[in-house]
């Protein structure tokens, strides 16, 4: 045929003649076939000569035995003897051999049986995670909702400042506590004479039993997992005719097991008591050859695909109080972990259950612990993700290393003696990402750098800086260097004997206000809790002077009992696993005496510094960090007292308002305080310096017994196993002394009220250069800095620039310097560079339906969500020329509806996912499973943000405004609607000084407004249940009656729903009032979506003003100094009333003017009835300058030769944000008036206590966090203002590093930022009304020109001329303590301010 013409139109190619080519192919095929012919003759020929030659060696072998048989014939009579005598010895060589051969098939029977086991171990494993994952909470076969019996257990990954605070399901805690109904008869016996038990054991089991006899589960209950057969969120199953006779539940044990993740567990639950093995064998080997014996099977199934074994070494993984023999395999690309197997002398891979007693030396000496809870694991590890590498110490024997990861996971090893320093090389040498970086570093340095830095000029020249000078400079805080210290001294998570130690930093647990400037609110840090009062300091001091041991083995020494033990460590965290477990095994299977038992903070304080002689011990770094352990959410049965107190959360001093969460942060802020940094160097020396042993320890009375010192013992030195043993114990039970650190005394902290950013070059900025500490006195950009050609989607704070990317895009980090983009009609995923915007990489059959959002928590990872309803998890992998792969890793399902935002964690490893469905799902990033979910929005969740610092996640539905602990627990919530329609675009919280209330939470709304929320504990009613009085009159009583008949104190007024739209002036005030009510009203009744109504905080009217201001039954301290009439611009004590009650003012005509001011003058009296937040008497001042600031716009007809007569009720400028409880109702002016004319007058008896920000606790009410409007900005973005000519939407919010800048996006593609100013009142604030926004002075309408400059009031911000503006002040609440320039009612507003206050003080 033909061939077609593809090249140049010069070139023409004919077709070849068939008859042309023949004959010269004809030939080349002829001489190839001869060719072939005559090699194959040769090849026959030659196998027939070998064939022949074997025959015949055959034969002539034959022969040679035939001819020497014939010669053996030949010899003496005598060999026919020996042959006869033989036979015997023929018998037993054959019964050996077949005793060895049946040896040979038996073993190979047995090593079939193995592999056939671990097999199906490996198939039920597999199985069990596929059924986990179809049966868990929102999976396919699972429930909607948790239930209330699911337990929870404390995640081991680390997070900032290596916190813990992540909790995961604990599926084995039945198995651990199951219910026995012969346990209910030993109730009434002492708690050290009964087992351990929970009281949600008999519910649950109650559950199971009443799911069996209904078969809504299968007959094999003991298969299903713990958790995933419920379906109903909080399930109360009493039933009085359960069997009495029925024994515990048999459950078995369902593993989770996640192939994806970098934890498996490939056999069951290793619950055998460990057995004495022999024999030191060599730890390293290379790869063995005998790869078809099941366990090198069973191990080389473990690993990835296409790894091989280089080295291999024998350990021992230490997590608590067990130790889980295993291997340590060094591979291409990770290295592993492997529980449960051993290394032979014969350098064969052996399960360990599988060796004989006495054929296997164990690595840890036995009698230190028992494996008796810990599972079998594999632990995998990149070598790029290997941080660091720390030698450590075990059992005070330098034998252990600890491998710190980038993703917050970590383990202890332990080798066999003088094989640590071989394993750490090896890692040192594989390791590619280790970090050097001081910031980074577990351990706050450098790796090489020296902890007690020297004086002299090398260290100067080049630089370098140790964790103590970066602590002395204020780079770090006193938490994270107490944790570096600990990290040095080779404290560990890991060790429960070595756990880190904190010190007790209060001495005050009893005021109801804890005053951080009083000394004596503190202990004393130069002295050991053996000496904090003279009694007990003189015993121990009379003990060491009259020690005398009759042996010479035991020096003198002041405590015979350590401040840090692995029994300590477990009571303090007893009511939180895997820590129960722990103290169990410690106390012997149940629970100690209930008078023994941590049950009190105060009580543990005077027990370890008072009271118990053989008590001295400290703190643990959980007490700063972690509340959850302070709570019995396993409701455990801890016994009670002999006072009849029976135990379960801890009791928690009075200042900590009955919150565990509000314990830790002031704990914090306690350790933070500027006394504890001026002395905390001195229990540093006790600790870890100068003060731990010698001379100086005897005179600080700080001498332990010599065992707790390192050097004094050596374990493997000792010959005789009892006193073996009672060596081991004694350091297991009674804790080891820190490596000391320092040899001359600690330097002393001189830098006070700064924070480092550890981010942001180890940046030191000072606390009140923060933003969120001068949200009054923010100076906006006057221009954008950046500007797209579409809205805002995601802004990215670098060093030294901005950057910034549309909806469709997300930029990689760390650099930021490429995004990928989505969107494409092709479904296409494209990388493109930022800068050139040019695309050099396009992911395709990537087709799971439209992607609407995505992040990228690193350079390796991208995960997005979309109409799919299902989260994808990509992997970035390098492929060829550099360029980039992108796989499919996990596809996370759980959501019903489309993903519609997406957040992650890189520092608490967490994915959160918002969606349509009004749910968030929580997952972890590490092993990519499900966690929980955050339920109960009001609406499809439109923004999600994570709290780096604190692990707190922040949610926006709608208006609703959510924040939730990391573990799903409410924190507090708010309805941030004004009545004007809007929704909230994007959010942004705060991280820096995170146990400061300062902190704020930003949200952008589609209005152009940036609100800032904050949270603080109020007061409110305890018995939310009270009913009104019968002589409450209501207007309509459809609105003040509940579905209960219960009344709302309404003052005669009407409801109105939140959804109804007030359309607002520029002044933005509403004609309403907004009253919260005793009791929450459901949706049905309010038309208001209503979240856990029990839990959810409410907020306040006006911007929080407080009810105690104008209350009548306050204390006298608490009472309004409401300012005169006489003065015009200070309100009477109605006009007050009117602001207590949040009235807002519109702007109308003059007819309507006359009508708000005769209800104004009619005396309405303040309402004692359950407002829900309150500020104090400086707040309501501050409102009277609102009030001033916002009539100068609709009121310049009223000025008078240069003044301004100011009526405060006009025009008040107000955020109302409306409480997730749906309670807020609409009042009009009329009911008002109405209102204060009947005979309904509020006392205490009718309507109950009212609510408090005071910190004394009054009676009848309860403390409740809740969120409290902070600040606004309205610049350029903000539609309520006249003066932003192209007003938009708020669609992203981002901080710099160091927190003294904000960064807004908005919808027209404009970046704007705000920043703390220098001169505060002498730039552009966000009150000041842009200089285009006017032409005319406010107050006398005197036009600017050339001659007549624009002045701006510095506290209201309008603008005037210069003789309207001649008065000036100082204005404290914008921090303006130097006089500046103002109008004339605000001179006379904050004149009248400053009166008062100095009245007060005086």
């Amino acid at each position: 045929m033909p061939i077609g013409n593809h090249g140049s139109p010069a070139r023409q190619v004919h077709t070849v003649d068939l008859n042309i080519a023949r004959p010269a192919m004809s030939d080349m095929a002829s001489r190839m076939w001869h060719n072939y012919l005559a090699s194959e003759k040769r090849s026959v020929a030659r196998d027939i000569t070998q064939q022949n030659q074997s025959k015949l060696s055959k034969v002539s072998s034959g022969l040679q035995r035939l001819t020497r048989a014939g010669r053996s014939k030949k010899d003496l009579p005598a060999a026919t003897k020996q042959c006869l005598s033989t036979i015997q010895e023929a018998n037993m060589w054959m019964f050996t051999h077949t005793g060895i051969v049946r040896d040979l098939v038996d073993l190979q029977y047995k090593q079939y049986l193995q592999s056939q086991q671990y097999m199906q171990r490996y198939i039920y494993d597999e199985w069990k995670q596929t059924e986990t994952e179809l049966t868990r909470e929102r999976g396919l076969w699972g429930p909607a909702k948790g239930s209330r019996l699911d337990k929870w257990m404390l995640d081991m990954t680390e997070g900032p400042c290596r916190m813990r605070k992540k909790l995961e399901r604990n599926y084995d805690f039945y198995i651990h506590y199951p219910y026995k109904v012969e346990q209910e008869t030993t109730t009434g016996k002492p708690s050290k004479y009964r087992m351990a038990i929970s009281f949600d054991s008999k519910d649950y089991y109650q559950r199971l039993e009443k799911q069996k006899s209904k078969q809504i589960v299968d007959t094999d209950v003991s298969e299903q997992p713990p958790t995933d057969s419920d379906s109903v969120q909080d399930i109360d199953v009493c039933d009085d005719d359960a069997k009495s006779d029925t024994a515990s539940v048999d459950l078995r044990q369902a593993c989770l097991l996640t192939r994806q993740s970098s934890f498996k567990s490939p056999s069951e639950k290793s619950d055998r008591d460990d057995e004495d093995n022999e024999s030191t064998i060599s730890m390293e080997t290379e790869n063995s050859n005998d790869d078809d014996k099941p366990d090198n099977q069973t191990v080389l199934r473990l690993l990835e695909e296409g790894e091989k074994i280089r080295h291999m070494f024998r350990c021992a993984r230490i997590q608590g109080l067990d130790t889980s023999e295993g291997l340590l395999l060094f591979c291409k690309e990770h290295f592993y972990i492997v529980d449960g197997f051993t290394l032979l002398s014969t350098r064969e891979i052996c399960d360990i259950d599988m060796i004989a007693p006495g054929h296997q030396d164990p690595i840890i000496p036995r009698g230190t612990s028992k494996r008796t809870t810990q599972k079998r694991i594999v632990g995998k590890f990149a070598y790029e993700d290997i941080r660091e590498v720390h030698k450590r110490r075990y059992l005070l024997q330098p034998i252990a290393v600890e491998v710190f990861c980038a993703d917050g996971r970590n383990f202890l090893l332990a080798f066999p003696k003088r094989i640590r320093n071989k394993v750490y090389s090896r890692l040192i040498a594989e390791a590619t990402g280790l970090t050097d970086s001081a910031s980074q570093s577990v351990s706050g340095q450098k790796r090489n750098a020296q902890v007690e830095a020297g004086t002299g000029l090398f260290s100067s020249l080049i630089g370098e800086k140790s964790v103590t000078q970066r602590w002395e400079r204020g780079e770090l805080s006193n938490f994270q260097y107490l944790m570096h210290l600990n990290t040095l001294a080779g404290r560990s998570y890991n060790d429960l004997m070595q756990y880190q130690v904190f010190p007790w930093i209060l001495a005050d647990y009893e005021s109801e206000e804890l005053d951080l400037n009083d000394p004596k609110a503190f202990r004393d840090l130069s002295k050991p809790m053996g000496a904090q009062t003279g009694d007990r300091l003189k015993n121990y001091e009379k003990r060491f002077n009259d020690w005398e041991d009759p042996n010479g083995e035991t020096p003198p020494y002041h405590y015979g009992t350590h401040y840090s033990s692995a029994m300590i460590v477990a009571s303090y965290l007893i009511r939180m696993e895997p820590f129960s477990q722990d103290f169990l095994r410690l106390q012997g299977g149940h629970f100690d005496l209930a008078d023994r038992m941590f049950h009190s903070i105060k009580e543990g304080w005077l027990s370890a510094s008072k009271h118990n002689m053989a008590d001295v011990k400290e703190l643990i770094p959980e007490f700063f960090y972690l509340p959850e352990f302070l709570s019995n959410q396993n409701n455990f049965d801890l016994g009670s007292k002999q006072s009849g107190v029976t135990l379960g959360d801890v009791v928690l001093p009075p200042w900590a308002k009955g919150d565990p969460r509000e314990f830790i942060r002031v704990h914090r802020e306690a350790l933070e305080c500027d006394y504890v940094s001026a002395h905390l160097h001195e229990w540093i020396d006790l600790i870890f310096g100068y003060k731990q042993n010698g001379t100086a320890a005897e005179k600080s009375i700080n001498v332990f017994h010599h065992l707790f010192y390192e050097g004094n013992v050596d374990i493997y030195s000792i010959e005789d196993p009892l006193k073996k043993n009672a060596t081991i114990g004694f350091i297991n039970n009674f804790g080891q002394i820190p490596k000391q650190l320092f040899k001359r005394p600690h330097p002393q902290r001189q830098i006070f009220n700064r924070v480092g950013i550890e981010s942001s070059g180890n940046t030191i900025v000072s606390l009140d250069r923060l933003f969120f500490n001068n949200l009054d006195n923010l100076k906006p950009s006057l221009q954008p800095i950046k500007e797209l050609k579409m809205s805002v989607g995601q802004i990215v704070a670098m060093e030294k620039t901005v950057l910034a990317v549309e909806p469709n895009k997300i930029m990689i980090p760390p650099s930021c310097s490429r995004y990928i983009a989505w969107g494409y009609a092709d479904l296409s995923l494209r990388m493109a560079a930022y800068d050139s915007e040019k695309g050099h990489t396009v992911f395709e059959g990537t087709q799971y339906g439209e992607i609407l959002c995505a992040v990228c928590p690193h350079s390796k990872l991208f995960i997005t969500g979309g109409t799919s309803t299902v989260v994808h998890v990509w992997q970035l992998r390098p492929g060829r020329e550099k360029a980039k792969q992108l796989a499919l890793k996990q596809a996370l399902y759980g959501h019903d509806e489309p993903v519609t935002c997406i957040a992650a964690s890189t520092a608490y490893s967490i994915i959160v996912s918002g969606s349509r469905d009004k749910t968030c799902m929580v997952w972890d990033l590490n092993k990519l499973v499900f966690v929980r979910q955050l339920r109960e929005h009001a609406a499809p969740v439109a923004a999600i943000s994570i709290n780096n610092t604190t692990g707190d996640i922040v949610t926006c539905a709608g208006t609703f405004l959510y924040i939730w602990s990391i573990n799903g627990d409410v924190i507090a919530s708010v309805n941030t609607s004004t009545g004007r329609e809007q929704q909230i675009l994007c959010c942004a919280v705060s991280e820096l000084v995170e146990w400061d209330t300062a902190n704020v939470i930003v949200t952008g709304s589609s209005d152009g407004v940036i609100r800032m929320w904050g949270t603080e504990f109020v007061q409110v009613p305890a018995d939310t249940n009270r009913k009104l009085s019968n002589q409450v009159e209501t207007k309509e009583s459809k609105s003040g009656q509940d579905d209960n008949g219960v009344l709302h104190p309404l003052i005669g007024c009407k409801q109105e729903s939140m959804d109804s739209s007030i359309s607002e002036t520029d002044t933005k005030s509403m004609d309403s009032v907004a009253i919260t009510t005793s009791e929450p009203p459901t949706p049905a009744n309010t038309g208001v979506p209503t979240p856990n109504a029990d839990s959810q905080s409410l907020s306040s009217t006006c911007d929080d003003v407080i009810a105690d201001s104008t209350s009548n039954g306050g204390d006298d301290n608490e009472k309004s100094n409401t300012l005169t009439n006489e003065s015009q611009s200070q309100p009477s004590k109605e006009q007050a009333d009117m602001l207590y009650l949040g009235c807002d003012r519109k702007e109308n005509s003059d007819a309507t003017h006359g009508d708000e001011n005769k209800t104004t003058n009619q005396s309405v009296p303040a309402p004692q009835s359950y407002l829900s937040t309150a500020v104090g008497q400086h707040e309501l001042e501050k409102k009277l300058e609102d009030l001033s600031n916002k009539s100068q716009n609709t009121n310049t007809e009223q000025s008078n030769n240069g003044g301004v007569n100011l009526d405060v009720t006009d025009n008040l400028r107000v955020e109302s944000p409306i409480s997730d409880s749906g309670s807020y109702v609409i009042i009009t002016e009329s009911e008002l008036s109405e209102a204060s004319q009947s005979t309904w007058k509020p006392t205490r008896q009718d309507v109950g206590p009212k609510a408090s920000h005071k910190n004394k606790l009054k009676q009848g009410f309860k403390w409740e966090r809740q969120l409290i409007f902070r600040s606004k900005l309205t610049m350029h973005t903000a539609f309520e203002r006249r003066d932003n000519s192209h007003p938009a939407a708020v669609t992203s919010l981002t901080f710099s590093k160091d927190h003294t800048r904000l960064y807004v996006g908005d919808d027209r593609g404009r970046v704007f930022s705000w920043s703390v100013t220098d001169q505060p009142g002498r730039v552009a604030a966000d009150h000041w009304v842009k200089d285009e926004g006017g032409d005319s002075c406010v107050a006398c309408s005197t036009r600017f020109s050339f001659s007549e400059r624009r002045h701006h009031c510095r506290n209201c911000g309008q603008l005037f001329c210069s003789r309207c503006s001649r008065f000036e002040t100082e204005i404290n609440r914008l921090r303006i303590m130097k006089p500046v320039r103002v109008c004339q009612a605000c001179f006379n507003i904050l004149k009248a301010e400053q009166a008062t206050i100095a009245t007060q003080k005086s």
